[in-house]
């Protein structure tokens, strides 16, 4: 079969290429119609002519807007060139790109320099941005501030609200709650030392906990790792809105500090308060909540070394006696590292920019829920 003429041309084109003869190389690649855009390129890099080899990738990207080489030769020819901004676009293009193909082995050296090359753009930008606001006088001013930049720079990760039963629109993406927003807290938090010694009589009878997460027996099985597991250990004073009497009748002193907290009290669902425990070795899995509408509360009161909770992108440590608030419909996930338990005191709040007005009508609202049908049991909520 007699060859064309664009093969002819090209196969012309890569024997010059190949020894060296630039420019009859590009002759031909351009005589080609189309023109063979990335040999065209090749040869123009060759020759040292930018201009032409980024007019070569243009056509390239023009014809399939997603060919992972020219993407890479058009950021490795931004990179070379210090338009820095152009090359960062272009490597960040690859790589989502290559993540969704298989990649020819001889691309992964340039996917590497991306990589490489990504690292250090945004250090730099980072490192701009901080600097011309210090300049300014206003470094260390937002915390909010900082996180923008950390997530413009890909240093962190956004993460946002995703309950898995219910939403509720217009709230602020708050990972954590700090503790001095809350002016009944510090009432909680000085009970801390009864509390844990009630918490170490009910230790002593050497009984486990039942498991956070436990198999109803008229629905699934929840798909979590630790079901019917005492490594994560639930003992309630509140259940689904209803007193434990024999576990209440233990520890008044924890009763009464939560008397101060502004517990939700919706019927067959809440309060919910507990001692959460969390034996030696344990991780409880990445995971959200079921709601928006409330905030968990813990009250750290034995807490071994190398035990953290992450919500969203941030992990805080326990610390005896100061409260962690967050909100759990943000995937969150906690572990113990350490050689001995972890305990804390569990509950939850209302989240405070909900008004009064709009906590009756939630209330009603999910007792209706339950009344169409009773509730599932949670797969795995709060920690």
């Amino acid at each position: 079969m007699e060859s064309t003429p664009n093969a002819t041309l090209l196969a012309s084109g890569l024997t010059a290429l190949r020894s060296g003869d630039f420019v009859t190389a590009r002759r031909h690649f351009e005589a080609m119609s189309p023109p063979s855009w990335l040999p065209l390129a090749q040869a123009c890099n060759r020759m040292g002519d930018s201009e032409g080899e980024e007019a070569a990738l243009k056509g390239q990207l023009a014809a399939d807007a997603r060919n992972l080489p020219a993407l890479l030769a058009m950021a490795v020819l931004k990179e070379r060139t210090q338009d820095h901004r152009a090359a960062t676009s272009f490597y960040r293009t690859a790589i989502a790109q290559a993540s969704v193909m298989e990649v020819p082995a001889a691309l992964h050296p340039l996917l590497d320099r991306g990589q490489a090359f990504l690292m250090e753009a945004n250090a730099a930008f980072e490192s701009h941005l901080r600097n011309s606001l210090s300049a300014a006088g206003l470094a260390q001013k937002s915390a909010r501030i900082a996180q923008s930049i950390d997530l413009l720079t890909g240093k962190t990760t956004l993460y946002q609200q995703q309950p898995s039963m219910f939403y509720f629109p217009g709230l602020p993406q708050r990972q954590f709650y700090e503790r001095a927003e809350f002016d009944w807290l510090a009432e909680v938090e000085a009970a801390t030392t009864d509390m844990q010694s009630e918490l170490r009589d009910v230790l002593a009878d050497g009984q486990d906990f039942r498991p956070y997460v436990e198999t109803a027996p008229d629905r699934p099985a929840p798909n979590n790792p630790l079901r019917d597991d005492p490594a994560w250990g639930a003992h309630y004073f509140w259940k689904n809105g209803t007193h434990v009497t024999e576990n209440t009748a233990r520890a008044p002193a924890t009763m009464a500090a939560l008397t101060a907290a502004p517990l939700p009290h919706i019927g067959g669902r809440s309060p919910m308060a507990l001692w959460s425990l969390l034996k030696p070795g344990t991780h409880i899995a990445p995971h959200y909540g079921m709601l928006n509408t409330r905030l968990i509360c813990h009250i750290p009161l034995i807490v071994p070394p190398d035990c953290a909770l992450r919500v969203g992108n941030e992990t805080r440590s326990w610390e005896p006696g100061k409260a962690l608030i967050f909100d759990d419909s943000i995937e969150h996930e906690a572990w113990n590292r350490s050689a001995d338990t972890r305990v804390i005191l569990l509950f939850e709040i209302w989240r405070p920019e909900i008004t009064e007005e709009e906590r009756a009508a939630l209330v009603h609202l999910f007792e209706a829920i339950d009344a169409y049908g009773p509730q599932d049991a949670e797969s795995g909520g709060p920690l």
